[in-house]
């Protein structure tokens, strides 16, 4: 369940942050650009931020 909400929150992030970015304003692809240099490091150092996040709110 854990990775599954990880994925989906990833997901959402990035789709919302691509309409932001094309109803508001293109610096919204910063964020995606965040988003998805947090997943490329987890794949190499096995520790993700929204892990802990989502451990901290009781994801099992």
């Amino acid at each position: 369940m854990l990775e599954r909400s990880l994925r989906g929150i990833a997901g959402l992030f990035v789709l919302v942050s691509l309409l932001l970015a094309h109803y508001s304003s293109p610096l919204w692809l910063w964020f995606t650009a965040f988003v998805g240099a947090n997943l490329f490091q987890s794949a190499f150092t096995n520790w993700c931020p929204m892990i802990w996040i989502l451990k901290r709110c009781g994801v099992k």
